[in-house]
């Protein structure tokens, strides 16, 4: 079994979608389950976790129907508002759902420094580890220390970092972002995504450039705590879904088949709750 922990679904005319924009080439079309199956049985995947792309709580009810609609897909993870005076209420009304498994705000597109460490964010934070959803942290590198303290305050919150944090492998950032990610892991209720590293490589996404990477992600979560994702369809900003499996079974080969059965879906099932089939 192959659970591919982090892919999108879109139509670029639902009122939701301001992202991506036209011309950006080739991922400015729909993408819909049934381009995903197709990629996804050529690799050899048989679960999904499907993952909001919009701020708004109507992208987050028409992703759970297209999950509800495709048992590839196994849970989903939404958006709430999560500042907002009604946040528990609708993270509360949300986990009715069953396939929903989680939440997550864009904080890579927040401004404000320390946004998800506000007061009133608390009160929603509170009320998702005691509902027992996930939280995934969409940050740039230079926010993960605001997740590290996240993670403090809210030990029974599971968190899982997206895109091993955004690392700026084009510019080379390896060493800041290292220290970040290390810390972080020191908390026991943090996990990380293996997953959109090529979007932040450049043009250059050969072993040679993404193993540093890959190898800290593993030093610092180890097999127990990494989590493989393709960010389908972005992906396809950087190359193919297909050719990033192959490239992580590389990177991995040194954890053997029982990490890699973890990092490729045990790992994923257990944070985000989902069944064996």
């Amino acid at each position: 079994m192959i659970l591919d922990a982090h892919q999108h679904f879109w139509v670029m005319a639902n009122p939701f979608t301001d992202w991506p924009t036209p011309g950006m080439q080739p991922i400015d079309r729909d993408f819909l389950p049934a381009d995903l199956a197709a990629e996804a049985a050529g690799a050899g995947v048989t679960a999904t976790v499907l993952v909001q792309a919009a701020p708004c709580l109507a992208e987050t009810h028409w992703l759970l129907d297209l999950a509800r609609a495709n048992p590839l897909v196994r849970g989903v993870v939404g958006w709430v508002d999560l500042a907002a005076p009604d946040a528990v209420y609708r993270v509360t009304a949300l986990a009715r759902q069953l396939l929903l498994k989680g939440l997550r705000p864009m904080l890579q597109d927040i401004a404000e420094p320390g946004w998800v460490l506000r007061p009133d964010v608390e009160p929603a934070m509170r009320a998702m580890s005691q509902l027992g959803l996930g939280f995934d942290a969409l940050v740039r590198h230079g926010q993960i220390a605001d997740i590290a303290e996240l993670a403090r305050r809210h030990p029974d919150l599971r968190i899982v970092l997206d895109h091993g944090g955004k690392p700026d492998i084009a510019g080379g950032g390896l060493s800041p972002w290292a220290r970040d990610i290390e810390a972080l892991a020191a908390h026991p209720n943090v996990w990380c995504k293996l997953s959109g590293l090529w979007t932040e490589a450049g043009g250059d996404r050969s072993d040679k450039v993404i193993a540093p990477y890959v190898d800290q992600i593993i030093a610092c979560f180890g097999a127990g705590r990494t989590i493989w994702g393709s960010d389908w369809p972005v992906i396809r900003l950087a190359g193919e879904y297909r050719d990033w499996l192959a490239q992580c079974r590389r990177l991995l080969d040194g954890i053997g088949a029982e990490g890699r059965k973890r990092v490729f879906a045990l790992n994923g099932m257990e944070f985000y709750g989902l069944a064996a089939s």
